[in-house]
Order: structure tokens, then C-alpha cells, then sequence
């Protein structure tokens, strides 16, 4: 049989709803009942009822946040399990000694401030305590209870650690990912399976496609010369997994049709409790530094290269001095003259950085000490071009000799005396350089060849249309040659 007001529903079941109804109302009446709960289409509500506490200790003893019961005395009525694991100690000792003498000091005056404050509204704080060794974090509220006996209070606990916890770590991650994305170097992190789950501006730019997901080894192409080929990117990753960290070791990758020299470094992720989460590589752009140990290497084999010349250059000047030299007095007068001059043209390379040498600098360091305003006059014209090193050290040699006799037998050897040089451009690489003297003593062809002829004849006579020659007029000595202006 049907009740027309409750369509679908018997008789019977609305005389079980109102034997429910009535032994509820009996249970508040009589005391039996500390709580009520109200079912609403939002939430249930609990709502405390004075009399009977054996309800609540159910309710409390549920909760998995801690609880504690306390008299307006201060003293425990009951303590749930929760706070007993929570302050790691006993209801017992909770019972015996209070609840703020199972706190520390600064907590428990935090508490008793808060009890003092709840009689009419909740009052909350958070505070931290050292249990086993370790800080953990609470939340603590208060709040009047009515009991059977009394008005109490409730106090809960709340262990927020690893909310915490999780909140520092999203934050550490938040600005590692920051530090990743504003560092300048190339940087990409791993997981514990070796893929990459974040890389950098600078990381990108060195593939030609997103690495995301992308094992490190795939979506990072290396070589490592320096290890024969032993060491792969996936034996780095591992490592670094591992718990190893490596550093600075160099390696290769083809970007752009072309060899980009790195230096990698990887190491361990550690996250909060040191546990590792994967790795983290550093790609460094060492091409500046490469290039520079090649520009080194090369400054190293020139300069063995110029020594090599060098020296050779000396025992030749030794040998042909010694091969005209009168006696050993004589010989170490020109032998010394000849390297000053030598050294002289070095000097002038080294002020030029290697770069070239013009005629001109070359003629003025060798003649400047024989040149005053009333004495021998030189006149220059087209001079000013520039020769390779290797040319200008055998052109001051040549000019040394010519200086030398000059001032011995030609034109420097009198105050009316005119030494005419001209440069012209012959072109396809060559110069014409033309050394005239006049107004010096008579001159005589010499009856042996001396060192400055041999070194024109030999020297300044390469091919290539070069060419030497010193000719003795009786108005002064000539000497006509054409040099490249590259050796």
C-alpha cells in the first residue's frame, strides 16, 4: 500500500523512517547523543550536543587529524590515536601531563594563548617541533565543545610537513627551471630513463628539432675525439645517474653542416630527501677556446719556423764573413756589424707584429747614422711599399752592405756626397728598387767578390723575374734590383 504524499514509498518504509526519527529524539532527549549530523546538499554538518561524550570520542577517534579533548580545567578528556602518533607519545602521558606539558615550551605557550582566546570563536596558528630528530610543521586550531559535564574545548593538530614539503620542492623547481632558462650556457636535464624533459634557449639552439621526450643520446649527436670514440652521450647520462658527476670533458656536435666543439659536463639531479631524479648536462660552446689553441699551435710553428730561418741566416752570414775576412780582428768586426743590422730589421718586424716591412723604414734605420744636415744627402722616392718579412730581412742585409761600402769607398765616404733610391711597382708582385751613388770618390771595380755582392747575386736572384746586380761606375756604384713583394 502507497502513502499518495511520498509516491514510491510503502507504508512500512515510512513506519521505519518514523521508529528511526523518534528513537533519535528519545537518544537526544536523554542524553544519549552528543552530536547530530545534518544532511544537506552541500555537506554533511556535525553539530555537538551537550550530554553523553562517548559520540564525540567515536567522531574524534575517526579523524585522521590529531585531536584532543580538554575540560575548562585544561586537563585531557581524550586524546584520539592520531595526536598520540603525532606528538609520539601515549594517551597516558597525555592524561598525566597535560597537553601543553607534552609540548615544548614555545608551543605550549602558543596553545594556552590560543585556549585562552577560543571561548567564543576558533582561533589558529601554525608552529614547528623537533619529533625524532626531525622538524615538522602543525597546524593548530581551537574551539569551545560542548561536553556532558561542561563546556570544553577541542584542539586539532594538523601535520602540514609534506605539504610543505611539496610546496618548497615545486618552488625549487620552479626557479631551477628559471636558473635553466636564463643561463647562457646550454643546459638540459634528464630523467632517471636518460630522456630530456627540459632544455634551454641555448640547448635548442644547437638541434635542429625539440629534444623533449627524446632520449639525450638521440636528440644529442656527440662525439668525443678525445676518448677514441669509447665514450657515447648515453654513457655520460648514465653515469650522471649514477650518482657521478663528470666535468669538461670535450666533445663534438654537427650543427649546421658544421663540427661545434663543446665541453660537456653532467651531473646527478638531487631532489629534497637527496634522492636522485635524474641528470643535468651542461653544453659549453668551446669553439672560441679551440680556435685559439689552433691560432697558438700555428704562433708555435712559425716561430719554429723563423728561428729554423733565423739561425740558418746567421751561419751563413758566419760562413761568406769568415770566407773574406782578413784575420779574426777583422772578421769579428764585420761578423758584428752584420748581425746589428740583422737584428736591426727584426726590430722593425717585431714593432710591424710580423705583418710587413716598408723599403722606406728599412733604407732610413740603416742610414740614419751616417745622414747629418751638412754632411752625404740621401734622396728617396717611391719607397713606401711593404714587403713580406722574409723579403725585408734580406733587403736590409743588401742595404747594409751598400750603406757599408758607401761609407768605406763610395758616397758616405764625403760630405758632397748623393745616394739616389728609387722604388717603382712593376707589377704582378714586383718591385724595381735602383741604388745610385754620386759625388763620392772615385770608384774601381774590386778585385774579389766580397759578401755584399755574393748576397746580392744569390739572394735577391729567386726566378719568378727577380733579380740583383751591383754595377762599379767610376761616378759611383749602382745596384739594380727587382723583388717580389711576397716571398
Amino acid at each position: 500500500m502507497k502513502d499518495q504524499r511520498y509516491p514510491g514509498v510503502s507504508i512500512e518504509e515510512l513506519r521505519q523512517r518514523l521508529w528511526e526519527a523518534e528513537d533519535t529524539l528519545h537518544a537526544i532527549r536523554d542524553g544519549d547523543a552528543d552530536a547530530l549530523v545534518i544532511r544537506t546538499a552541500d555537506a554533511d554538518k556535525v553539530h555537538a550536543l551537550s550530554g553523553g561524550d562517548a559520540g564525540y570520542r567515536v567522531i574524534m577517534e575517526a579523524m585522521d587529524t590529531g585531536a584532543v579533548a580538554i575540560d575548562a580545567n585544561h586537563s585531557v578528556v581524550f586524546a584520539n590515536a592520531a595526536l598520540c602518533g603525532l606528538l609520539n607519545c601515549t594517551q597516558e602521558h597525555l592524561t598525566t601531563r597535560g597537553l601543553l606539558g607534552a609540548l615544548s615550551p614555545s608551543v605550549a605557550t602558543l596553545v594556552g594563548r590560543l585556549l585562552n582566546d577560543c571561548d567564543n570563536s576558533h582561533q589558529g596558528s601554525q608552529f614547528e617541533q623537533v619529533i625524532d630528530g626531525q622538524n615538522r610543521h602543525f597546524v593548530v586550531t581551537a574551539a569551545p565543545l560542548p561536553l556532558g559535564f561542561g563546556i570544553g574545548k577541542v584542539v586539532t593538530f594538523t601535520d602540514v610537513s609534506a605539504r610543505l614539503a611539496a610546496e618548497r620542492a615545486t618552488e625549487s623547481e620552479r626557479i631551477a627551471r628559471a636558473v635553466i632558462s636564463s643561463a647562457n650556457e646550454a643546459m638540459v636535464v634528464c630523467d632517471t630513463h636518460g630522456k630530456v624533459i627540459n632544455a634551454n634557449a641555448a640547448a635548442l639552439g644547437l638541434l635542429d628539432s625539440d629534444p623533449l621526450g627524446v632520449c639525450f643520446d638521440d636528440a644529442f649527436r656527440l662525439e668525443f675525439p678525445v676518448t677514441s670514440q669509447v665514450m657515447h652521450a648515453d654513457d655520460l647520462v648514465l653515469m650522471a645517474i649514477d650518482g657521478s658527476a663528470v666535468q669538461g670533458l670535450e666533445a663534438q656536435l654537427l650543427h649546421g653542416g658544421r663540427h661545434v666543439d663543446l665541453l660537456i659536463s653532467a651531473a646527478p639531479l638531487r631532489l629534497a630527501d637527496n634522492e636522485i631524479g635524474g641528470c643535468v648536462v651542461t653544453l659549453v660552446d668551446n669553439s672560441e677556446r679551440k680556435g685559439i689553441e689552433k691560432q697558438q699551435s700555428l704562433l708555435l710553428l712559425e716561430l719554429n719556423h723563423r728561428v729554423k730561418n733565423t739561425l740558418a741566416m746567421v751561419m751563413s752570414i758566419a760562413s761568406r764573413t769568415a770566407a773574406n775576412a782578413d784575420d779574426l780582428v777583422d772578421f769579428r768586426s764585420r761578423f758584428n756589424s752584420r748581425l746589428q743590422a740583422f737584428a736591426a730589421t727584426h726590430t722593425l718586424l717585431a714593432e710591424a707584429s710580423w705583418g710587413g716591412l716598408l723599403l722606406s723604414a728599412v733604407i732610413k734605420r740603416e742610414l740614419a747614422p751616417f745622414i747629418t744636415s751638412s754632411g752625404p744627402k740621401v734622396v728617396m722616392s717611391g719607397l713606401d711599399l711593404e714587403v713580406s718579412p722574409d723579403i725585408g730581412i734580406t733587403f736590409g742585409l743588401v742595404v747594409h752592405e751598400l750603406t757599408t761600402n758607401a761609407v768605406k769607398y763610395g758616397a758616405l765616404a764625403r760630405q758632397s756626397g748623393i745616394i739616389t733610391i728609387t722604388g717603382e711597382n712593376k707589377g704582378d708582385g714586383l718591385v724595381e728598387i735602383v741604388w745610385t751613388e754620386a759625388g763620392g770618390p772615385p770608384v774601381a771595380p774590386p778585385t774579389r767578390r766580397g759578401f755584399g755582392q755574393t748576397l746580392v747575386a744569390r739572394s735577391l736572384n729567386r726566378g719568378n723575374g727577380s733579380s740583383g746586380e751591383v754595377t762599379f761606375k767610376a761616378e759611383g756604384v749602382q745596384c739594380r734590383m727587382v723583388l717580389p713583394l711576397r716571398a
